[in-house]
Formats: C-alpha cells, structure tokens, sequence
C-alpha cells in the first residue's frame, strides 16, 4: 500500500457517517494500528477544523461552510410580506397594530390563547384575510373522521365576508387533518396556519417544534396556535416559545363575554408596540366586534381590587382594566 496521507484520510471521510469511531474506521480501510501517519492525518484535520474530536476515540466531521457575500453580488431588496390581518367585522378595520409591525417571508407568528377565548378565531380570520394566497390549515380542531365538523363549517358561513371557492366552486385553501408531527406537511412558500400544537406535557419541545415548522415554510408564513395559561406572559413551555417568533399574540379573557390580545415579543415593526393590548368581542364564535385598545386600570394596577383602610375592596373598573 502506498505511504498513507491527509488527502487520502479526507478522501476516506467523503464516504463515512457524519461521527465516526476511529478504530472502526482505520479497520474499515485496513490502515495498521502503528501507523503514526494515520494519526498525524487525523491530528492535522482536527487542527484545520474539519474533524472534531467528542469524546476518547468518537468524531465528527465538521462541516464546511462558505461565507456568504453580500455587497459584491446583486442582491434583491424584497418587500414586507403583505399580510392581512383579522378584521372587526362592523368597521372592516384590522387591529391597529398591523400599521406597525412588519411581515417578512418565512416569519413565525404565535398564537399563545388562554382556552377557549378565541384562538382558533384568531385563526380562521387570518386564514379568511388571507384567502386569496391559497393558504394551509393545519390542526385538530376542524375535522372529525376526515370530514369537517359542523361548528368549523358554521364558522365559515359566518364568515359572509370572504369568497372560500374559486370560480369552479374548488376550495381556495388546504385543510389538512393533522395532530403532530406537523413540519412533514408544511406546505412550502404558503401561509400555513396550524391550530393547535398540542405537545402532551412535553413543551420543552416546543422551541424545536417551530425551528423546524420555520425552515419547512420556505418563503411562506407559519402562524402557529399555542395554549396559555391565563395572565401569563409566555403560552405552555414558557420563554423557549418565543425564541422562534417573529411576532407574539397572546390571548387572555377580558371579563366574562370578551377577550384581550397583548402583542408580545417582535421581531422588526416601524415603533415599538409591545405591551400594547386590544380587547375586543366574537360573535358567533368567529366574528371580532368592537376592537379598542385597552390599558390597566390606574386605581388598581390590573389588580381588579383596591386597599380601603386595612382591607381591600373590588376596584370600579371590575377586570383590571379600562378602555384607553
């Protein structure tokens, strides 16, 4: 056998896993275990950075990557994606904040809703707004038996501002039965909404559920619906479930017959809306009547109580909050 070198273990490495042990590898190549020059190359890739070493005996290969250039190629200058936003049905306004916030291709929205105050409202309208980029709908909540439920369907009807068929009376979006592993049927380059991942207790995960939802949409958007606890400021598995979105609505309960979006975390907006909420009604379980801003009550800080002498009393305002 020819004097064994570098080049001929890099060449070897094109065919192997990506970690390896090294004595099967030297025995899968049959170089003898005293050859100091099978080490000395091994030792060589590990300095250049090609190797890494793990642990006594286990590597891996590391993968080349190229710097990406910027200002030396012609680069397009792509616009914000323009997506529309859920709508109060008597004004046809959208929240006030989509002014302010900005939509790139491939961004991550998250529906963090405490249950049962409009998520998949919230849901069905952006998947209305947006009805003529072909959208997705992913999840558990709209069908049963691979047919669609009554209340989904009685939901659309409700809907008497959006066209759901094209001119051949075919659907104008994709309703996908899906319960998990939900990045397998992300639809690439459009907007995909799923309602609702549900983890079953491990929400630890669920920072690795939307990494690999985001680099499945491609260009498109994902608008993703999380369940949270009431008042909190992160849905179910905690602060990892903003660390892959691009903008943040959390849904509370505004008194007992309204809810109350909050825009948590941003990505990129034109002036700073975080913290700002909105409370606003649903009537027949999908239109948004009523859309104001709200802050917390002055007298009783969102307490809902306020000290009188040694004891407390309700405040005025009764939930916490007042109308801006």
């Amino acid at each position: 056998m020819a004097e064994l070198t570098k080049d001929m273990v890099e060449q070897w490495l094109l065919t192997e896993d990506y970690e390896f042990y090294l004595d099967k590898f030297r025995e899968k190549h049959s170089v003898d275990p005293t050859n100091s020059n099978f080490y000395k190359a091994v030792e060589r890739l590990v300095l250049e950075k090609k190797l890494k070493r793990l642990r006594r005996g286990l590597y891996k290969q590391i993968k080349h990557i190229n710097p990406v250039k910027i200002f030396s190629v012609k680069r397009e200058r792509r616009p914000p994606f323009e997506l529309f936003f859920p709508c109060d049905y008597d004004t046809r306004q959208p929240f006030p904040f989509n002014e302010d916030v900005v939509i790139r291709e491939g961004d991550c929205i998250l529906i963090a809703g405490f249950s049962n105050y409009g998520k998949t409202a919230l849901a069905v309208n952006f998947l209305g707004e947006n009805i003529d980029y072909n959208p997705a709908l992913l999840g558990n909540e709209f069908t049963k038996d691979d047919e669609p439920t009554p209340r989904f369907l009685n939901r659309l009807d409700a809907m008497d501002w959006v066209n759901w068929v094209d001119d051949e009376g075919e659907d104008k979006f994709t309703l996908l039965p899906v319960y998990d592993d939900f990045e397998e049927y992300i639809i690439k380059n459009r907007i995909n909404i799923v309602d609702w991942i549900n983890l079953r207790g491990e929400y630890y995960m669920i920072s690795n559920v939307m990494e690999d939802i985001k680099r499945a949409v491609g260009d498109g958007i994902a608008i993703l619906v999380i369940q949270k606890n009431e008042d909190k400021e992160y849905g179910r598995g905690g602060a990892p479930t903003k660390d892959f979105a691009d903008l943040e609505l959390l849904i509370d309960s505004h008194g007992e017959n309204e809810s109350r979006l909050t825009v948590g975390k941003t990505k990129e907006t034109h002036r700073r809306i975080t913290g700002r909420s909105w409370a606003y009604g649903i009537a027949k379980g999908v239109k948004l009547t009523d859309i104001r801003e709200v802050v917390k009550c002055p007298r009783c800080y969102g307490k809902k109580w306020v000290k009188f002498g040694n004891s407390s009393k309700p405040c005025d305002c009764r939930i916490g909050w007042i109308d801006k």
